[in-house]
């Protein structure tokens, strides 16, 4: 892993893939941390449980299904539109404008893409709200996907299909190195956001995936400034 983009490995890449959640937006920004709470709630208030209770059980199907949703609709049978609206009903405004991601998406040569395990309306308001949803060519979410959430194989071969996206023209970004295995078996070059000057704390020692190691090219704690330094040597 190396946290310098090297120009030999983009200068092939025709198709950009990018997670959402704590990926186009720093994990700083808490966004998510909102959506977390929705969720407990929403377990809470579905199985009449505390929230230590449903906090516990919400990570448990998150560990076990890749997603809460996905846990919740396999063992409780749940109305997944329901689910969705519920746990996205959150303040956007929390995120900032980032001119200079946006740049930098722009300029990216070839098509781009959101693939999240989020549905389209909190995709498009999370862009919109960083001024970079207009840079997209699409939105992959979890309904296009079926419902089925990353790291299902079968999901990024339902994404790749759709959109024609061949995996050695392809780079992924995400901040879960568990969800960079498939497209590295793929053939995709994978790209590890990981938090400002990170260190872990209580709430990502879980999520770090020391397994997956393997599975990760390049690491970053600044996005936009890694994609401007592949944007500056392609020109």
């Amino acid at each position: 892993m190396t946290m310098t983009p090297d120009p030999a490995r983009f200068a092939h890449v025709t198709d950009w893939v990018f997670d959402l959640d704590n990926t186009l937006y720093p994990h700083h920004s808490n966004l998510f941390a909102q959506i977390d709470v929705k969720m407990t709630a929403y377990v809470g208030e579905l199985l009449t449980l505390s929230r230590d209770d449903a906090r516990k059980l919400q990570k448990e199907l998150y560990l076990e299904y890749g997603t809460t949703l996905n846990g919740l609709m396999k063992r409780h049978g749940i109305d997944p539109d329901d689910f969705l609206e519920k746990v996205h009903d959150i303040d956007y405004s929390r995120l900032v404008p980032d001119p200079v991601l946006g740049a930098a998406i722009r300029q990216l040569p070839g098509r781009k893409f959101i693939f999240t395990n989020g549905d389209r309306r909190h995709a498009e308001r999370t862009a919109r709200q960083l001024g970079i949803l207009e840079h997209f060519d699409a939105i992959f979410d979890i309904v296009a996907a079926g419902l089925n959430p990353k790291p299902e194989r079968q999901t990024y071969e339902r994404f790749a299909e759709l959109h024609s996206v061949t995996g050695h023209n392809a780079v992924m970004f995400e901040d879960l190195a568990r969800n960079l295995a498939v497209p590295k078996s793929l053939g995709m070059t994978t790209v590890l956001v990981v938090p400002r000057n990170f260190e872990p704390t209580f709430s990502e020692i879980w999520e770090r995936d020391p397994a997956n190691d393997d599975d990760v090219d390049f690491v970053t704690d600044d996005l936009a400034g890694f994609l401007t330094a592949i944007v500056d040597v392609a020109a």
